[in-house]
């Protein structure tokens, strides 16, 4: 499924990927966030993403036409996790409001490791 936009002149379809890359871009802008990670299923462990797979981190649902993500994390040690993931969703809020036109009725964030800031 995408995400659809009606205007006067026709529809507007952006794909889940768009949507992740974007939101995966942001993300790693935000104060305390080292990158996004990859749950692996076979050993239970997270990986770091690198920067061309940053959509991996991020899983995009198109609801009522409004988007639900969720974020998957590696953060900073040290940092405050809660104000970290409070910046993460109002920047990501915000800009992909801002980017794509549509509501973003949900953003859940799952710390999956810290990681010392080199």
């Amino acid at each position: 499924m995408k995400g659809k936009i009606n205007n006067k002149l026709g529809e507007i379809n952006i794909s889940r990927d768009v949507i992740a890359t974007y939101a995966g871009t942001v993300a790693v802008e935000c104060f305390g966030i080292v990158g996004m990670a990859m749950v692996s299923v076979k050993s239970g462990l997270a990986d770091l993403l690198k920067g061309e797979s940053l959509k991996k981190g991020i899983e995009v649902e198109f609801c009522d036409n409004e988007i639900k993500l969720k974020f998957h994390v590696i953060v900073a040690y040290g940092v405050s996790i809660q104000a970290v993931c409070t910046n993460l969703v109002d920047s990501v809020k915000y800009k992909l409001e801002e980017f794509t036109g549509m509501k973003v009725s949900r953003i859940d964030v799952f710390v999956e490791g810290v990681k010392p800031i080199d």
